[in-house]
């Protein structure tokens, strides 16, 4: 019983000691998912230029996607005309990192990690991206003919996006809105309809000569609508999302703390087969970025160097089966052969730079271990009241879902 009331307690301290942390992140995660449009995104990823990837890399940091959430982003952002050194760099560094983990990494690992962390997910990332490009290139988008979706809805985009109507599209064999083609397809799959069927609805055309005038415009939304739209996606939508996998990540922690002997990890020391180690641990796992870190405090517990946890901590959220299977589906085997080895090489190569400069600079005391709390044994009124609030949510959104199952048996989630 003195086992189960430690790791009873070893679990309630991290909790409570990541709580504020998270909520914050939480907040901070729903308002950039109501102010940044996916267009935006879109519009900055279409080549295979070096930029490209950097606003790839740099666009995916922040953005609050965990490990499932990233994968309909990504095939989105792919179909949407986004370049595949660009679509691998935002599938690296927007699971690796995020606004909610870098509060959560500063409250248990200490601001060495809230630092490291997401500069090093930018520059895998990057890395990943150009790896991809350069041993793996492809011919622009709109040039392809992969009988994808993305090469269909192109040529819908430009002729909606060019306004033209049937009757100019004569002078364009290869448009969409090409009248031999108009006379032979039906009026509700026509793109633009033609002078054949002038009665076919407005609203069914995508682009006739009288959509201007039939154009809607999205209603401008109130403070208070954009308030609860955040609040409702970072304490639903998303909570749920790293809900289940936060508190898999807290109860390993703890079990580690609890019974891991301090040798078990550090037997392999700190060079190359430790880090190895972390990521065969951390690839197969289906876990994002804030539930992978207090794992990461139970590693740093018993004794693993810095660079070998930050291993885990970049490869463990951007590589899982789903990834893997939606990147060879997408772009091929070759570029998920590249994506792999390029997390693997730059998260070790990475290790090694953060064990250097921990050493050179003695950077020891920047890292936390969640410690604060375990140290003073007193929790303050805000802590406790933000995990009182974060439990409350929590088990809100499962009672909520059990209704729904209840009541929905086919009703699935992304994240089981």
């Amino acid at each position: 019983m003195n086992d189960l009331a430690l790791l009873a307690e070893n679990f309630f301290l991290l909790f409570t000691e990541s709580a504020p942390w998270l909520l914050l992140g939480l907040l901070v995660a729903g308002i950039m998912h109501e102010w940044v449009p996916l267009t935006l995104l879109q519009k900055h990823m279409g080549s295979s230029r070096v930029s490209a990837i950097g606003k790839a890399a740099l666009i995916g940091a922040p953005l609050p996607l965990c490990s499932c959430g990233v994968i309909p982003a990504a095939v989105g952002l792919r179909r949407s005309g986004a370049s595949k050194p660009a679509t691998i760099s935002f599938l690296v560094s927007t699971p690796e990192t995020g606004v909610d983990s870098v509060s959560v990494s500063y409250a248990l690992l200490g601001p060495l990690f809230a630092i490291v962390r997401p500069i090093s997910a930018v520059i895998s990332a990057i890395y990943s991206g150009l790896m991809v490009k350069w041993l793996d290139p492809e011919l622009p988008i709109n040039k392809q003919n992969t009988g994808s979706a993305a090469d269909a809805a192109t040529p819908v985009s430009a002729c909606c996006a060019t306004g033209q109507s049937a009757n100019t599209s004569a002078t364009a064999p290869s448009d969409c809105c090409d009248s031999k083609n108009a006379s032979t397809a039906t009026a509700s799959s026509d793109c633009c309809g033609s002078k054949t069927t002038p009665t076919a609805p407005v609203s069914d055309s995508c682009c006739g000569s009288a959509a201007p005038k039939q154009q809607r415009v999205a209603p401008t939304l109130s403070v208070a609508t954009r308030v609860s739209q955040v609040w409702q996606f970072a304490t639903g939508k998303l909570l749920i999302d790293i809900t289940v996998w936060l508190l898999i990540g807290l109860a390993l922690a703890a079990a580690i703390q609890t019974w891991l002997p301090a040798d078990f990890l550090t037997r392999w020391g700190d060079g190359l087969v430790a880090m190895l180690v972390m990521a065969v641990i951390g690839i197969p796992m289906y876990i994002c970025a804030t539930a992978s870190t207090p794992i990461a405090v139970g590693f740093l517990s018993v004794g693993l160097s810095p660079g070998a946890v930050l291993v885990f901590l970049l490869a463990g959220p951007a590589t899982n089966i789903s990834t893997m299977g939606m990147i060879a589906k997408e772009m091929g085997r070759k570029t998920l052969a590249l994506y792999l080895f390029s997390v693997i090489s730059a998260s070790i190569l990475l290790g090694y730079i953060l064990n250097l400069l921990v050493s050179r600079f003695s950077l020891q005391s920047w890292v936390a271990l969640g410690q604060s709390a375990h140290d003073h044994h007193e929790i303050s009124a805000v802590y406790a009241l933000c995990s009182v609030i974060l439990a409350a949510l929590m088990l809100r959104n499962g009672w909520q879902y059990l209704q729904q199952r209840l009541g929905k048996p086919g009703q699935d989630s992304c994240c089981h």
